[in-house]
């Protein structure tokens, strides 16, 4: 299962899985392009299906919980590509900041919300691709980008799913479920988002000198098909890097999150 799996590395997971004969179940926001994929799907030895969804609603991430797990009762990987840049700082119908809501709290919840059909499946990880290894410091009285500054947003709620694996692996390390934080690099994605003006330029440019998506997705293979011994893990697209390993923080904003979450 991939989010954010109708372009950029999403897509280039889903097309390799599909080729080579696996079934893809690609979650995305836009049906025509979930509609192209399917047509190519056609033509391969595997099978893909398209879910659309909104993931920056906590409803949305419930309903495709409850729908997917029971459809697949086992699942063997969850890739979780699902990101938007904002340039100035919108807030979700259910009152969360929208970084916050898509890149952090959507993971969050399909991470701990599939546990029970990845535990049933055949070497069951999670590879979330959120650039682990970054130092942004946690502003704890400032969790979802009050003082908004679209770059530092990313950065923060990337950190914050370092801090998810940590702690997924805390509560679930004993059973059969890997933890993958991934970082791919610079990479020529579709860098879905709504940019002002000097940061589109920014954004063109990254375009035509980062690697293609393509390239990322051997690494991704690889991890979805022989999981790390260890309950977490991170790694970039050649070898493995250090996590920004504080239980306690990731206890501590995983807690937060559940009574965000609760309250929501």
């Amino acid at each position: 299962m991939i989010t954010g799996g109708t372009d950029g590395i999403g897509a280039a997971v889903a097309r390799a899985l599909f080729s080579r004969g696996d079934r893809a179940v690609v979650i995305g926001t836009d049906p025509r392009k979930g509609a192209r994929l399917l047509r190519e799907a056609a033509d391969s030895p595997g099978t893909a299906s398209f879910r659309q969804a909104d993931l920056g609603s906590v409803a949305e991430n419930r309903r495709i919980i409850r729908e997917l797990t029971e459809k697949h009762p086992e699942i063997d990987g969850l890739v979780l590509c699902a990101r938007y840049f904002q340039t100035r700082r919108t807030v979700t119908p259910e009152g969360f900041e929208h970084n916050f809501a898509l890149f952090y709290l959507s993971r969050f919840l399909l991470s701990h919300g599939m546990i029970g059909a990845l535990a049933k499946g055949d070497r069951p990880v999670v590879v979330n691709v959120a650039g682990p290894g970054q130092d942004t410091p946690i502003d704890w009285a400032d969790l979802q980008n009050e003082n908004y500054d679209g770059v530092r947003a990313m950065f923060a709620t990337g950190r914050y799913n370092d801090l998810l694996g940590v702690d997924f692996a805390r509560r679930h390390g004993d059973g059969p479920v890997r933890y993958v934080l991934f970082q791919p690099g610079p990479t020529a994605t579709s860098f879905a988002g709504e940019y002002d003006a000097p940061t589109a330029r920014f954004v063109e440019h990254q375009k035509a000198t980062a690697k293609p998506a393509t390239e990322v997705v051997p690494p991704i293979l690889g991890l979805l098909d022989a999981p790390p011994a260890e309950p977490v893990s991170a790694f970039g697209t050649h070898a493995r890097i250090a996590i920004r390993d504080d239980p306690a923080a990731a206890a501590r904003l995983a807690a937060i999150t559940e009574q965000l979450l609760g309250s929501g």
